[in-house]
């Protein structure tokens, strides 16, 4: 690796294309640009949109509303709008058409032309997501960003964002090494990406064919999705598209300079543009939401398991650098992004952190009652999960089946609705499960080397830090994140 050197010197009068451009960490990582290097030279940012309508709605109602561009509207005052207006250019498209589904030739000439950097951030994060959506996205949308990347003329360096998890079910030290098609990695060889794309056809032929339902459908490609990846070693479709993306990548990059990131679990912002901004809710903040309003009676997992979180400023901050490093440096660089090496975390105290918080500020309802927390059962295997759910349930769902074949099914409707809801929390924790038990430690020696390029080559790393050693959790999950949770996502 080259020396780092100043990030705002490299990011003044580039021009950079982000894909996936609502995603949460694209907003962040669009607003850091803008607000620290007004002297970008552009942004063109991918959309999904049939038109540039459509397209301009996005823009204003998905990330230009948020709150998270309130500091740069107010540094930028009345000329905030004219500014937006330079510096991005918004691009209907697709990733998992061919070319991005950029229909216009002379956009299409303009991006080419014009790009220096690729920020790869175009996905679907739904573990439980239909095959046919997630390995158009996650899989085959990177063969097309890697065909498209090849046509920029400029272009320094591509970033794809992947996801720590790529790893599967492993267990001790995780290292970061790339993802090689017929690596005996997690059973993977003899996976073909066309055929499990005939696959995806056929099926969807078949239950065509039969007349079944929309719902149906959908059902039917999140089951094939999860059967697949099972196959191959991988616990839901989400990894595995994900992991087979980053195999195509290092399939298909060429001389191409590009870097894998990897984040462990994202979490709200640590510190900017300002602390605790988050959306949407990402995979440990579903329990510390249901646990707030009171809906979390057991925990299921390792209580003194490490959860690997890290703020989604410092993700941000970590890409920049990176992708700083490594422009027109080519290496088979692979980082992640986490905190489980430098400043474990574990499940037992934020289970304390949210006591804690709920206990001083409990969250009230709409009908203005107050929710008491307090601590929750710990279920610390399958087994007992499974005994607590028919003692607690299942029992009282076999006398509510009795009662209602008895009383002429008068409560058909509460049964019906008891048993569904029962299927889903055994689907969620089927698919939480790998995680709450996860053994895995992600070492990130890379990302440590960069760190230190970084602080010797008069890079501001006081603008861009990513050392999770800096996180004190206490503080951060009592007086930023579960705040910001409240605020962002409790309803």
């Amino acid at each position: 690796m080259e020396d780092v050197g100043s990030i705002l010197h490299f990011l003044e009068d580039k021009t950079i294309l982000v894909l996936g451009a609502t995603g949460f960490l694209a907003k962040i990582f669009l607003e850091k640009v803008l607000r620290v290097q007004p002297n970008v030279k552009k942004l063109f940012l991918l959309l999904r949109a049939s038109d540039h309508k459509s397209a301009a709605s996005r823009l204003q109602n998905e990330i230009l509303a948020k709150d998270l561009f309130n500091l740069l509207k107010e540094k930028m005052g009345t000329n905030f709008k004219s500014f937006i207006s330079e510096k991005l250019t918004l691009v209907p498209g697709d990733i998992s058409c061919e070319d991005l589904g950029l229909k216009d030739f002379n956009v299409r000439e303009d991006i080419f032309s014009q790009t220096d950097v690729i920020i790869n951030l175009a996905a679907t994060t739904n573990f439980d997501e239909r095959y046919d959506i997630a390995l158009g996205l996650n899989t085959f949308g990177v063969k097309h960003v890697m065909s498209f990347a090849k046509q920029c003329i400029k272009l320094k360096v591509l970033v794809h964002v992947s996801t720590a998890y790529v790893c599967g079910e492993k267990s001790g030290l995780i290292l970061e090494s790339p993802y090689h098609f017929g690596d005996s990695l997690n059973g993977v060889a003899g996976l073909d990406i066309n055929v499990e794309k005939k696959l995806v056809t056929e099926k969807l032929g078949e239950l065509r064919d039969k007349g079944a339902t929309e719902q149906e459908i959908k059902v039917a490609m999140k089951d094939l999705g999860i059967t697949r990846a099972n196959v191959y070693g991988w616990p839901n479709t989400y990894v595995f598209t994900k992991a087979v993306g980053e195999m195509l990548v290092e399939q298909l990059k060429e001389n191409l300079s590009v870097v894998i990131l990897r984040p462990a679990i994202v979490t709200s912002t640590l510190k900017e543009p300002f602390s605790g901004w988050v959306e949407g809710i990402r995979t440990i903040d579903s329990l510390g939401v249901a646990y707030g309003k009171g809906k979390l009676t057991c925990f299921l997992g390792d209580i003194n398991g490490v959860v690997d979180v890290i703020p989604a400023d410092m993700v941000v901050n970590a890409m920049l650098v990176a992708m700083v490093a490594h422009a027109n440096q080519p290496s088979d660089v692979v980082y992640h992004v986490g905190s489980s090496v430098r400043n474990p975390l574990r499940y037992l105290p934020l289970h304390d952190y949210a006591l804690k918080y709920f206990k001083a500020k409990p969250w009230i309802n709409k009908d203005g009652t107050v929710v008491k927390v307090g601590k929750i059962a710990i279920l610390t295997d399958m087994d007992s999960f499974q005994r607590y759910i028919f003692i607690r349930y299942l029992l009282p769902l076999k006398g509510l089946k009795l009662v209602n074949s008895a009383l002429c099914q008068y409560f058909e409707g509460t049964y019906l609705e008891l048993n569904r809801k029962i299927k889903v929390v055994m689907r969620l924790v089927e698919l939480y499960r790998p995680y709450l038990f996860f053994k895995g430690i992600f070492d990130d020696i890379n990302l440590e080397k960069l760190r230190m390029a970084a602080r010797q080559s008069g890079t501001e790393t006081d603008l861009f830090y990513f050392d999770p050693k800096e996180i004190d959790w206490e503080d951060y999950f009592i007086n930023t994140h579960i705040p910001g949770l409240v605020k962002y996502i409790f309803k």
